[in-house]
C-alpha cells in the first residue's frame, strides 16, 4: 500500500478539471448606469425587500403572503427546486467510496470431491465486499456537481421568478378589484345624477313646461349610463374570481375584506428604483440565465474528462468456508488503482465537446438578452407609468371643471336660460370624464405593477446552492 500510495502522488498533485473555468459575464458599462426615464414618486434609493408594503395596506399584505403559501404555480416551482437540489446532491456523491457487499450460502454436490470424504454433499459459505473511489484527476466528477449546481441555482432563480409574478399579479388583481368597485360606484353616481334629470323633465312636462321629445332624449341618456353598469359589474367579478386563482383557492372563496375594497390603493411613498447593476443583480430571469451559462460551461469540462481514462482505488475483501476443505475457512484481500478507459470514439467525443461549447454559447447569448430586457422593461415601465400619471393628473384636472360646468349648466337650465341638448351635453362631458378617469385610474394602478415587476424585488431570495 505504501508503494501504491507513493505512485499515485504524481498522479493526485497533477490532478485537475479539464475545460474552461467559469466567469460570469459582465455587463456593458452603461447597463450600470441609473435609468435614462424618470417618472414622478420615484427616488433613486435601492428597493427595499416586499414592495408591496409600500401601499401600506393590510389587505394586501395579507392577500400576497397567503399567495406565496398557497400559489399552485409557486408550489411547482419549489417542487422543482427540491428536486434540483436532491441532483446537486447525488452529484456530489459521486465523488465518495462506493461499494458491493455479497454473500451467500450454498448446499449440494461438490461435483466429486464430496466422494472422496465419504459423502456427495456439503454447506459452503461465501461474502465478499467491493469498496472503489474513483480518483476525479480530470475533473469529471467536479465538472458534473458545478453543473448540477448551476442547474440548481438556474432553478432557484425560476422559483423566485414565479413568486415575483405571483406577488405582482395579485397585487394587480386587488388593486383592479379595487379600481373597478370605484368605477361602479362612479357609474352609480352618474346614474343617480341622470335619474333626477329625468324626474325634473317628466315633471315639467307634465306641467306643460316641456315636450316629450325631451323627456324622451334624458331618458335616452340615462339608458346609456346604465348600460354601463353591467360590464364595470362583470369585469370587477372576473377580476376577484382571478385573484382567487393565484390565492391557490376557488372562485366561491375570494376573501371578503377584497370584496370589501372600494377605492385603488396608491403607494404612501416613493418608488425606489435604484440603477442599473443592481438591477441586474436582483432581476431573476437575469440571475436564471448567468445560472445556466454557468452549468453549460461545466458541461464542456464533463464532455472533455470523457476523452480521458477513469483511475479508481479499489479494495475487496473474501469469505469462503466448506464443510469438506481441510483448514475450514480461507479469506483473502485485495487493493490497487484500477484504470477504465473505454477508448471512445474521439470523433464522437469532440462532436460532444462541440456541442457542449455551442450550448454555452447560446446561453450567453441568452444572458445577453435578458439583461437587454431587464433594461429596456425599466425603462418601458417608467415612461409609461410617467405618461399615464400624467394623463391622470390632466383627467383630474378635467373632472374638476365638467363638476363645474355641469353644476352651471343645470341651474341656467332650470331658469329657464339655456335649452335642454346644452344641459345634457355638459351632463355628457360630466359623465364621459368621470368615466375616464376612472378608467385611468386602473390603469395608472397597473403600470405601477409593471414597474414593480420590471424592477424585479420582492423579498430577500435564497442564496443559490452551492
Amino acid at each position: 500500500m505504501r508503494r501504491l500510495a507513493v505512485l499515485l502522488m504524481p498522479l493526485l498533485a497533477g490532478a485537475c478539471a479539464v475545460g474552461p473555468d467559469y466567469r460570469p459575464p459582465q455587463p456593458p458599462a452603461p447597463a450600470a448606469q441609473a435609468f435614462l426615464s424618470t417618472a414622478p414618486g420615484t427616488t433613486t434609493d435601492a428597493p427595499a425587500d416586499r414592495w408591496w408594503r409600500l401601499y401600506d395596506d393590510p389587505v394586501l399584505d395579507r392577500l400576497v403572503e397567503r399567495a406565496l403559501a398557497a400559489n399552485t404555480d409557486l408550489r411547482a416551482a419549489e417542487a422543482n427546486l427540491r428536486r434540483a437540489q436532491a441532483a446537486l446532491r447525488e452529484a456530489r456523491a459521486a465523488g465518495l467510496p462506493h461499494g458491493q457487499v455479497s454473500a451467500g450460502a450454498n448446499y449440494g454436490d461438490d461435483g466429486g470431491s464430496g466422494q472422496a470424504q465419504g459423502g456427495s454433499t456439503q454447506w459452503s459459505y461465501n461474502a465478499a465486499q467491493t469498496l472503489t473511489w474513483e480518483l476525479d484527476l480530470f475533473g469529471r466528477i467536479a465538472r458534473s456537481a458545478e453543473a448540477a449546481r448551476g442547474d440548481a441555482g438556474a432553478i432557484a432563480a425560476t422559483r423566485d421568478r414565479v413568486a415575483l409574478t405571483v406577488a405582482a399579479e395579485v397585487t394587480r388583481a386587488y388593486a383592479d378589484g379595487c379600481a373597478l368597485a370605484e368605477a361602479v360606484a362612479v357609474a352609480r353616481s352618474s346614474i343617480a345624477i341622470a335619474e333626477r334629470q329625468l324626474a325634473i323633465q317628466q315633471l315639467r312636462e307634465r306641467a306643460g313646461g316641456a315636450s316629450r321629445l325631451d323627456s324622451e332624449r334624458t331618458a335616452t341618456a340615462l339608458a346609456n349610463i346604465r348600460a354601463t353598469l353591467p360590464a364595470l359589474e362583470g369585469r370587477r367579478r372576473a377580476t376577484l374570481f382571478e385573484l382567487a386563482a393565484l390565492l391557490g383557492a376557488t372562485p366561491g372563496d375570494v376573501p371578503e375584506d377584497a370584496r370589501q375594497c372600494a377605492r385603488a390603493p396608491a403607494p404612501t411613498a416613493a418608488i425606489p428604483l435604484g440603477d442599473g447593476r443592481a438591477l441586474l443583480a436582483r432581476r431573476p430571469d437575469v440571475r436564471e440565465a448567468e445560472r445556466r451559462l454557468a452549468a453549460d460551461t461545466a458541461r464542456i469540462g464533463v464532455a472533455t474528462a470523457e476523452l480521458y481514462p477513469r483511475i479508481s482505488l479499489g479494495g475487496s475483501g473474501n469469505f469462503l468456508r466448506n464443510d469438506q476443505v481441510r483448514g475450514g475457512d480461507s479469506f483473502t484481500v485485495s487493493a490497487g488503482p484500477l484504470i477504465a478507459w473505454s477508448f471512445p470514439n474521439l470523433f464522437a467525443g469532440r462532436a460532444r465537446i462541440r456541442q457542449a461549447e455551442a450550448g454555452a454559447q447560446a446561453s450567453l447569448a441568452l444572458f445577453d438578452g435578458a439583461v437587454l430586457t431587464a433594461l429596456k422593461e425599466v425603462e418601458q415601465a417608467l415612461t409609461l407609468y410617467a405618461a399615464e400619471g400624467e394623463r391622470n393628473a390632466r383627467l383630474r384636472e378635467a373632472a374638476t371643471h365638467a363638476e363645474a360646468a355641469f353644476g352651471l349648466a343645470d341651474r341656467r337650465y332650470r331658469a329657464g336660460s339655456i335649452a335642454l341638448s346644452d344641459l345634457l351635453q355638459t351632463q355628457r362631458d360630466l359623465l364621459d370624464t368621470r368615466a375616464a378617469l376612472a378608467a385611468s385610474s386602473q390603469q395608472l394602478g397597473s403600470l405601477r405593477v409593471d414597474l414593480f415587476k420590471a424592477l424585479g424585488g420582492g423579498w430577500q431570495a435564497e442564496p443559490a446552492p452551492r
